[in-house]
């Protein structure tokens, strides 16, 4: 009655399903269309899944019956479910997702709230995963020690902003303003995957963040920075720098020994050529290893390639790893040579040291398996 398809008892069996949510936007609207329904059709199905979240067809009441009971037979709808959580006292919250599959891998998202000083909700960011670990072996992170398993679909990550969003807008009376993609995985090792999410995030049919709010991060793969420049989808781009000279950076980054500064350098500059948007360089700063004058001033050539800020972030120490977060008078003189130098540069303090909030700290507890890497 509602589309030109009649599935049969006798032959439901022998469908394969399709996994809606491995499907683009676009891509479901020729499923759907290729079933005989109309394009309005297509859209409030799409709504359901990444505005109202549903898991279920049955959870679909403005679609006819029949119809919900046909998508029964030949579609699937896969989700990632809050495995557990930890919550800091500073209001830093950690969850565990784990994915709707056979390979039971879990991965991590954190909350991380700003307040006025009444206490009330300000800035509400979610640090997403893009993958389960992470092919790039950083020396100083725990996700890197996983190694890679998978990446994971462009539905698996809107998962994970849904789920935190609905629990801030219950424990804060907002939803999240900022999205940063910097948890698990290299987020341009998945880059359809990736760049399917922040169409899905930012529609508005979907939950609706402005591409604007949304950040990118990547250790430096630059042929996908050059394709980011050439989409332009208005989001930000992060670069992990971590160390300022190539010496350093190759030994706590591996990936800079085929992708080093100078190739990093082309890239930035093409990025900026093509969107006119500043960029932010992520910048580790270690004690005794990456925080001296020198480091600073090198940092200071690093910034000037294009219009840029800096932000220097203390380290969550993981167990296992020699590096250690910078001690302060370390901090203080490094800061004094980036303000010298007229570059903007903001320290941004560690959140959740009580809770496993360094990225993979939570999730390498789950298992000692190991995936693939490039070291």
């Amino acid at each position: 009655m509602f589309v030109s398809y009649v599935v049969m008892e006798n032959t439901a069996k022998e469908i394969n399903k399709k996994d809606l949510k491995a499907l683009t936007k676009s891509g479901l609207s020729e499923f759907l269309a290729s079933l005989g329904l109309k394009s309005y059709r297509s859209d409030q199905i799409f709504q359901w899944l990444y505005q109202k979240g549903a898991a279920s067809f049955d959870e679909m009441t403005n679609l006819p019956k029949q119809l919900r009971s046909d998508m029964e037979n030949l579609a699937v709808i896969k989700k990632a479910a809050e495995y557990s959580r930890q919550e800091s006292k500073d209001g830093t919250i950690k969850f565990l997702f784990k994915l709707d599959g056979p390979d039971d891998y879990k991965v991590e998202a954190v909350l991380i709230p700003d307040f006025y000083d009444d206490g009330v909700a300000k800035r509400i960011t979610v640090c997403v995963s893009s993958q389960v670990g992470c092919m790039f072996g950083c020396s100083f992170c725990a996700t890197g020690k996983m190694g890679y398993f998978r990446s994971l679909t462009h539905g698996e990550i809107v998962d994970q902003v849904q789920a935190i969003n609905r629990l801030s807008e219950e424990k804060f009376g907002k939803k999240i303003t900022n999205i940063v993609y910097m948890g698990m995985g290299e987020p341009l090792h998945n880059y359809k995957a990736v760049m399917e999410s922040v169409r899905i995030i930012s529609d508005p049919l979907g939950p609706d963040i402005a591409q604007r709010r949304i950040t990118i991060s990547t250790v430096g793969l630059s042929k996908q920075i050059k394709q980011m420049a050439e989409e332009n989808l208005g989001v930000n781009l992060a670069i992990s720098l971590h160390a300022a000279d190539d010496e350093k950076r190759n030994k706590i980054m591996p990936i800079n020994e085929s992708l080093n500064l100078e190739k990093l350098e082309e890239a930035v500059r093409y990025y900026y050529y093509k969107t006119d948007r500043h960029l932010t360089y992520e910048y580790l700063l270690f004690d005794e290893f990456n925080d001296t004058e020198q480091d600073a001033r090198n940092l200071v050539k690093i910034a000037r390639w294009v219009p840029s800020k800096i932000n220097i972030i203390m380290y969550n120490d993981v167990a296992g790893v020699t590096l250690k977060r910078v001690r302060e008078d370390r901090l203080n003189r490094f800061m004094r040579t980036l303000v010298r130098q007229n570059v903007t540069a903001t320290v941004r303090r560690s959140r959740g040291d009580d809770i496993d909030a360094g990225c993979g700290q939570l999730a390498i507890r789950e298992g000692t398996e190991r995936g693939k890497s490039i070291i």
